[in-house]
Parts: structure tokens; sequence; C-alpha cells
């Protein structure tokens, strides 16, 4: 495990994970400017990692297990601040964790069958995407009232349209869970 994290694209998610309490505390500290950059560099490493990964071909278990990890807690931390200091409504961090909270509750049936984690699925990586993507325009739209009009509706349309698919994506998700255990319990029986 430890040379795994020797990759290039590991040691990026590994960074991006540690930025993780820097940049809540740059939110929760109304330093929105080095919020954005903070979030928008661990974007870039966000894209670069999977990018590397595949182009060096230096895919590991350990980066599949890293990488949704770090947009998870992104996504968390960034929830708690944007809410604590009223950029979004509370409810709708609610949603959001709720969806990752009723993921929580189906990886013991999988790891009760011999099976780790699925595959994430590329409405979740739409939805994580929008849901990223919608942050620092919420951050932006405060920081520079002269475009607010211009950028809030965008922050919007891509924090709902994230919430919609990141959810689609964990009803999904769940759906294969459930066809995976019957799978193997047909085969167990069968």
């Amino acid at each position: 495990m430890l040379q795994q994290l020797k990759t290039l694209p590991n040691l990026l998610s590994a960074l991006r994970l540690a930025l993780v309490p820097v940049f809540l505390l740059l939110l929760l500290s109304n330093n929105q400017l080095w919020s954005i950059i903070v979030l928008a560099f661990s974007g870039l490493t966000d894209f670069l990692d999977g990018f590397l990964a595949r182009k060096l071909n230096q895919t590991t278990r350990l980066g599949q297990l890293l990488d949704p990890a770090a947009d998870r807690l992104y996504i968390f931390a960034t929830l708690v601040g944007l809410s604590a200091t009223g950029h979004i409504p509370f409810w709708l961090m609610i949603i959001v964790v709720s969806r990752d909270v009723m993921l929580l509750l189906v990886y013991p049936v999988l790891a009760t069958h011999g099976f780790g984690p699925l595959p994430v699925h590329y409405l979740g990586k739409a939805g994580t995407f929008a849901l990223l993507y919608s942050f620092p325009l919420l951050l932006m739209a405060d920081l520079w009232k002269g475009a607010e009009l211009v950028i809030l509706p965008l922050a919007w349309a891509f924090a709902l349209w994230g919430v919609g698919l990141y959810w689609w994506a964990g009803v999904v998700y769940v759906k294969q869970v459930f066809q995976v255990v019957k799978t193997n319990m047909s085969n167990v029986l069968g």
C-alpha cells in the first residue's frame, strides 16, 4: 500500500485530502479568495490524478479509494462551510449529505457478502463535478458583487443539477448493490 502512495496520481490525491482542512479553515475565516484558490487547485488535482493514472498506467486500488474519499470530504467540508457562512441554505447541505449517509448504510451489505465498494458510476462523477463546480461559483458571486447577476444563476444551476445527478447516482448504486447481492446469493444457493 505504501508503494502505491508513491505514484504521482496518488500523491496528488493525498495532497488534495490534506488540503481539505486548510480549505475549510479558510472558508470559515471568511477568506473567500484563498478558499476559491484552494478549491480550484483541488479541482485541478482531481482532474490530473485520474488523467495521469490512466496516461502513466498507474491506476491503483489505493487511488480508487483516495479519489472518491477526497471528493466526498471536499463536498462535505464545502457544504458545512457554505452553510455555516450563510452562502447556501441548510436544507441543501442536508439533501446532499443524506445521500452519502444512504450509501454508508449499503456498504456493510457489500462487505457482508465479501465485496468491496463498487466502481464509481459516471452519473456520480457528473454529479460530483457539477457540485464541485458550483461551490467556487457561489463564493465568487459573493466576492465579486458586480458579477453576481451572471455568476449566481450559473452557480445554482450547477448546484441543483449536481444534487439531482448525485442522488440519481446514489439510487443506481443501491440498485447495483442489491443486484450484486442477489446474484451472489443465487450462486451460493444455486
